[in-house]
């Protein structure tokens, strides 16, 4: 599923159409009812890790959209940047968004979830939590850019559209939603793009026994964080994978989050910026010195298994003897 960085600009995407009224709807969800949208009016948009919150009310209010106005620019790199995968979207339409890149363990989301529509007086919020190339696409739809295997050209087709007043529109591809009953329930401390990032709780839960690569993608910890962060982390820290955090000095762990967070950080700019995020052994064969890189699903047991790259020279595996010393300056 898409990483902190793309749902933090999928927040500014909707962020401009606060204060508009849903003047006709579409899509193909079933679960959710498209026409349950209709005249209702978008009041606000919040953003958690990996998860969109969009609140919804029927009575028009005075609401401040902020200024989270959208450049032109950001819109043409964000559906740039999309439509390298428009059609494996639609590849993959067959599978179930159950799957490893839906909700990941320790997703800490909100509770009480309702069904089709929200209960009566309850707060209207709308839980959106993206599949694997989930995207929203800003009066502009999703198009073919090549034939599936089946020689078809078939564009995508959205789950959600919400049109508003003056013929713009938002169109919500490849995702869940589930109205909830209450408020989203957020916590900032583990939102690694936010400003109340907790270091201090993410280097005691790196520091546990267990491999610090199953720890990164914990989303109580760490909420955001995806393969690819995990992959480009732990490479540019020069940690193995499967080191325990027990083992590793507190300079590695303090390391290992500052690059966590720069990496995400670095990634959102590019976004805004209307670039492609380059990465250095994610999904590579070689590292950037030049040594064979290792591919190979890890994940804690009976729990979700992700693949994982990382170069046995730049990312040597610790002894189990002992913890990690830190050499003397």
């Amino acid at each position: 599923m898409p990483e902190g960085p793309s749902v933090r600009k999928f927040h500014h995407l909707v962020s401009p159409f606060v204060g508009q009224q849903v003047v006709k709807t579409g899509g193909s969800s079933k679960k959710l009812s498209p026409a349950g949208f209709q005249s209702l009016w978008l009041q606000d948009t919040q953003v958690h890790g990996k998860k969109l919150f969009l609140r919804f009310d029927p009575d028009e209010e005075i609401v401040s959209p902020g200024n989270n106005l959208l450049s032109e620019s950001l819109q043409k790199g964000e559906q740039k940047e999309e439509a390298r995968h428009h059609q494996e979207v639609y590849d993959q339409s067959s599978r179930s968004l159950g799957g490893d890149d839906v909700f990941p363990s320790g997703d800490d989301g909100p509770q009480c979830l309702e069904g089709d529509t929200p209960a009566g007086g309850a707060e209207r919020w709308l839980q959106v939590s993206f599949g694997l190339f989930g995207s929203i696409w800003v009066n502009e739809f999703s198009r073919a850019k090549k034939a599936n295997k089946r020689g078809d050209w078939r564009d995508p087709i959205p789950r959600l559209v919400l049109h508003f007043g003056g013929g713009s529109f938002l169109a919500f591809y490849n995702c869940q939603m589930t109205w909830s009953c209450s408020s989203p329930v957020v916590r900032p401390t583990s939102d690694i793009l936010s400003e109340k990032f907790h270091r201090g709780q993410a280097l005691e839960a790196l520091g546990r026994e267990q491999p610090v690569c199953y720890t990164l993608l914990d989303q109580r910890y760490f909420s955001g964080l995806g393969n690819i962060i995990k992959n480009e982390a732990l490479f540019r820290a020069g940690i193995h994978p499967l080191s325990p955090g027990s083992l590793l000095g507190l300079p590695r762990l303090e390391a290992l989050v500052d690059h966590v967070v720069a990496f995400s950080a670095g990634w959102l700019q590019g976004k805004f910026q209307g670039r492609q995020q380059h990465t250095q052994i994610y999904q590579k064969e070689k590292c950037p010195a030049g040594h064979q890189v290792m591919k190979e699903a890890l994940g804690p047991p009976g729990g979700l298994q992700r693949l994982t790259w990382w170069c046995p020279q730049c990312q040597p595996r610790l002894s189990p003897e002992g913890p990690e010393q830190v050499q003397p300056s």
